[in-house]
């Protein structure tokens, strides 16, 4: 995609990167729009990068972006579309998702019974184990919120457990070979 300016046609909240540290874009303001990958868009606001959530992308003149997942007719979460979810979850300053670039260590679909139990009298919550590309990284806050929220609309799924784990630590190897060629380090 090519940058762009475009104005805020009403107040949005956003959060800056890679901070994390929420802010809020007034109405009129200009931005430019540098990406717009995995319903979420990265502007510059004010000299700083900023990402704006899907749902609020008419704020930004585009479609709002949104989840939708058919419900499975077994009544357990479908781990095709956890790992939908999970996909859909981009760095903000890498054009690449999150499983692409190997952040995602583990993700199991574990069931149990308790109080809340979904369909056929079970919970299901999804655990997953996720690294950053640096520790230091001030989105890993964000990216475990994003991932949380995403993998929660999958249907069926009660709950989502996001372990941040930095063993093994990360490396560029551990990126698809479609990443590591769309980011011109293959």
């Amino acid at each position: 995609m090519q940058s762009r300016i475009v104005p805020v046609s009403r107040e949005v909240e956003a959060r800056l990167v890679p901070t994390g540290t929420p802010t809020t874009i007034p109405e009129g303001t200009f931005v430019t729009l540098t990406q717009t990958l995995g319903g979420a868009y990265t502007v510059v606001f004010e000299g700083n990068m900023a990402r704006v959530e899907g749902e609020d992308g008419d704020a930004l003149g585009l479609d709002p972006v949104t989840l939708e997942f058919q419900p499975p007719a077994d009544g357990k979460p479908s781990m095709a579309q956890v790992e939908e979810a999970l996909a859909s979850v981009y760095d903000p300053e890498i054009p690449v998702n999150i499983v692409e670039l190997g952040l995602i260590y583990r993700c199991e679909i574990l069931a149990g019974d308790g109080p809340d139990s979904g369909a056929q009298g079970r919970e299901h919550a999804v655990h997953i184990d996720l690294t950053l590309t640096a520790p230091g990284c001030g989105m890993g806050p964000v990216l475990v919120q994003d991932v949380e929220r995403r993998v929660a609309q999958v249907p069926f799924v009660s709950d989502v457990v996001v372990r941040l784990v930095f063993d093994p630590p990360w490396s560029r190897d551990m990126m698809t070979e479609e990443a590591q060629l769309a980011l011109g380090i293959f």
